[in-house]
């Protein structure tokens, strides 16, 4: 019967518990498990897939399945004088100088008349003005939008919900790499949509493994990163760019480019190569600040109204403030500027993190606010993130950029942009000496 998996997952569950299963603990493998408790190898499966979305246990490639750590983030500090976690969960660079520099761009807009102006209701397409400043901006590598496909929202993540709204009906497949944005998972789960992990290798999402998921059931579209993706920091290149734009083609498929990170990179887009296939999602929430943003979609000329649709209904809609404040701030060099400064900052912190984790497997761009760290051998990610949790560092394991189980491995990511220079060092010295010792010298209670 179906219940029988989920009440076998209550009986496991129960046993996590009460102490019988302990964090870090690993279940045996499905074939033996089915075996173990009589059951066939597909009710296995889904008992392993109910603990998984209970988010009891976790998977990780090629070492197994394993209890999950629920051990909360401590209070504790790595030194005085600092009384919060160090953060390497989040990647918001705000530059020291970045307040006075924004408040020059504000004052001609502190005018009542073109403040009144900003404060009204603004559509998709923004202004006619604000697109022809937003396609300039946008423009990288030879890549120039058209203006006329350029529409806004209010930040970057309602550009990606208004294009998976698009593209995928309920109950539509949308393709995504087996690592990717977390954030994606939650706007999935609300518009209905099924995403389907699609493999990748050291160069990114493989052509072909799309190509494969597209064929028993039709994909809708796909999602993916190509420049400096989160959370593995690599960029795709050319020769990758050029063969996925092909089969895009080939086809039919359109995708949606997550470009919030590829300011720090002088990469062309793949929709350079696509155009017709590919919607460009992009924000000025990284080279800003979240707290005053603005998203940036841009559609092929034949999705443009499906999009406009979909912002309009969503609603995500830019707001009128944050749009024109923003659109000074491109047209006078201000954003360019901090861009340049970010672009600094970036490699400077790459090279704090690679002096300070020499020796261990880093993955990622030296151009990008993050980088991956592939744990020693005995290292389960949860575990890692938890012991780093008691030396007051906060950072994010595998397992929440996998979209299914098994698709997880035994790493962490390392956000780079938040802490100053001098705590992010200390802070990632304290993590090459945790990551040199025993798992078992740091187990979680």
């Amino acid at each position: 019967m179906l219940d029988d998996f989920r009440r076998i997952a209550d009986d496991v569950a129960s046993e996590i518990v009460s102490g019988q299963l302990r964090p870090g603990d690993r279940l045996p493998p499905q074939r033996d498990f089915a075996y173990r408790r009589g059951i066939a190898a597909s009710t296995a499966s889904r008992v392993y897939a109910e603990l998984t979305r209970r988010g009891l246990v976790s998977g990780e490639v090629g070492r197994g399945t394993f209890v999950r750590a629920a051990v909360a983030v401590p209070a504790s500090v790595l030194a005085e004088p600092w009384q919060a976690p160090v953060n390497l969960e989040s990647s918001f660079p705000i530059l020291p100088g970045q307040p006075a520099l924004l408040a020059q761009g504000l004052q001609s807009l502190l005018r009542p008349d073109v403040l009144g102006a900003a404060l009204r209701p603004v559509p998709a397409a923004g202004t006619q003005a604000a697109r022809a400043v937003a396609a300039a901006f946008l423009a990288q590598a030879g890549w120039v939008p058209e203006p006329a496909r350029v529409l806004f929202t209010g930040n970057g993540r309602q550009a990606i919900a208004a294009a998976l709204s698009a593209l995928a009906p309920v109950g539509g497949r949308v393709g995504v790499e087996a690592l990717t944005y977390p954030v994606i998972r939650g706007i999935a789960a609300r518009l209905g949509i099924a995403l389907v992990p699609i493999a990748m290798d050291g160069d990114g999402l493989r052509p072909d493994a799309l190509e494969a998921a597209h064929h028993p059931a039709p994909l809708r579209a796909v999602y993916l990163q190509p420049t400096l993706h989160n959370p593995l920091g690599i960029s795709m290149p050319p020769a990758r760019r050029a063969d996925l734009a092909a089969m895009l083609q080939r086809l039919d498929l359109v995708a949606i480019e997550d470009r919030v990170f590829s300011f720090l990179a002088d990469d062309a887009p793949l929709a350079a190569l696509a155009p017709d296939h590919v919607i460009v999602a992009d924000s000025l929430s990284k080279r800003l600040a979240p707290g005053l943003t603005v998203g940036f979609a841009v559609a092929p000329r034949g999705l443009v109204e499906r999009m406009v649709a979909a912002i309009r209904s969503g609603p995500w809609s830019p707001g009128g403030l944050a749009l024109e404040a923003a659109t000074r701030w491109m047209a006078d060099g201000t954003v360019a500027a901090l861009v340049l400064d970010k672009r600094q900052d970036a490699l400077d912190r790459q090279a704090i993190a690679r002096e300070a984790l020499a020796g261990l497997d880093l993955q990622g761009d030296a151009r990008c606010y993050h980088l991956w760290l592939d744990l020693p051998e005995g290292w389960r990610a949860e575990a890692f993130a938890a012991a780093a949790a008691r030396f007051g560092i906060a950072l994010t394991p595998g397992p929440a950029y996998a979209i299914g189980p098994g698709h997880a491995p035994a790493g962490v990511r390392l956000a780079l942009a938040s802490p100053p220079p001098d705590v992010l060092r200390e802070a990632l010295s304290a993590l090459a000496r945790l990551a040199r010792t025993e798992p078992d010298q740091t187990a979680v209670d």
